[in-house]
């Protein structure tokens, strides 16, 4: 099976499940199949559709910081990289990994509609086409209708992955990205701790200002970890039963790479740093993609759906208690702080109301 296969399968189980539901129940005022967002491929959308999302991002840069507490902030887009930044070891390898990250993609497609007008909802990148060279995705062909295309071609010695145990190949860029709506932007934040050898931090403290250009450097070995077998192992294979496991093999163990990091790793430049990779719009495509699929399984495996596993911190480094379905998603200035119970359900109408096709 294809991923389409497993979102047609979460689809009709949906159906099934809301026909159950409705029997006897009034739906006026609350979040269904029929009137929820709807999340598409960006391959999918037209032209025009790409133009609209890329000038709302575009906005966001010409908005004002919400956020003094970071000072190096400039703009709103740079809100979201420095709470990332902030966050970064309370989010990452921990029990609100998932449910973290789909409320930063909420919180972000609600500052696109709100503060920029933009009427549609947020596109994923599909993992799972051109794999083989990402220069021929529309996410990244360097187009007008695309996210920006390689960076210049800038010598290094490969990128780092897995915890420093993975050693990925040079792609054949790594400099300032040469082509796309995007080339000529600024970025403000990081790197902090960037994947890509001969790219290193500057700053005196994670949150320090330093303008730059946005870099990437599009690496094929690590987008041939996109593959039908391993997305299978995830949503009905052997790592699929408990939300431990599927988190575990889709973030990789200690020393591995899977899917989490092959889309950071693939993008190259700055998309690779852990901290700092929101400078790379396509992070949040590649975002929802992940959700997307977590999104699949959560349907496919009702009876684990709100479950978590992990404590508060990576890999539990710093020990740390166990999180719990009560523990707040700290957003600081981008959204209110909410319980992960809340980010479950796509469809609970509060405050999420979308599915993906």
């Amino acid at each position: 099976m294809n991923i389409d296969d497993f979102q047609d399968l979460a689809i009709q189980t949906l159906e099934a499940a809301q026909k159950k539901r409705a029997v006897g129940t009034n739906n006026i005022g609350k979040c269904t199949l029929a009137n929820a967002r709807v999340r598409r491929d960006w391959e999918y959308l037209s032209k025009p559709e790409r133009k609209e999302y890329i000038r709302a991002v575009q906005c966001l840069w010409k908005l004002p910081t919400r956020n003094p507490e970071f000072s190096a902030a400039q703009n709103y887009f740079d809100d979201f990289v420095a709470v990332h930044v902030n966050q970064t070891d309370y989010i990452h390898e921990t029990g609100n990994f998932l449910t973290w990250h789909r409320y930063l993609m909420h919180l972000w497609e609600e500052a696109l509609r709100n503060e920029c007008g933009y009427k549609g909802t947020l596109p994923y990148w599909n993992w799972f086409k051109h794999q083989d060279d990402l220069n021929k995705s529309p996410v990244f062909d360097g187009s007008d209708t695309s996210l920006g295309g390689d960076g210049e071609f800038f010598a290094h010695n490969g990128s780092i992955a897995g915890n420093g145990l993975v050693w990925l190949p040079s792609g054949a860029g790594g400099g300032c990205v040469k082509s796309g709506p995007f080339m000529n932007f600024t970025i403000n934040l990081g790197p902090v701790r960037p994947a890509m050898r001969g790219y290193e931090p500057t700053m005196p403290n994670q949150l320090s200002y330093n303008p730059r250009c946005p870099r990437r450097d599009l690496t094929m070995a690590a987008s041939a970890t996109f593959t039908a077998e391993n997305l299978r192992k995830i949503l009905t294979g052997e790592f699929s039963h408990t939300v431990q496991e599927f988190q575990e093999e889709l973030q990789g163990p200690l020393g591995t790479l899977r899917m989490h990091g092959a889309g950071h790793y693939a993008m190259g430049g700055d998309g690779s740093d852990v901290f700092s990779s929101l400078n790379d719009p396509a992070f949040y495509l590649h975002h929802a993609m992940l959700d997307r699929v977590y999104w699949i399984w959560q349907i496919l495996h009702p009876c684990q759906a709100k479950t978590i596993s992990g404590t508060r911190t990576f890999r539990n480094n710093i020990p740390s208690d166990n999180a719990t379905v009560d523990d707040l998603l700290d957003m600081k200035k981008l959204g209110p702080a909410l319980p992960i119970k809340d980010m479950f359900d796509t469809l609970s109408g509060s405050p999420l109301c979308y599915i993906y096709l």
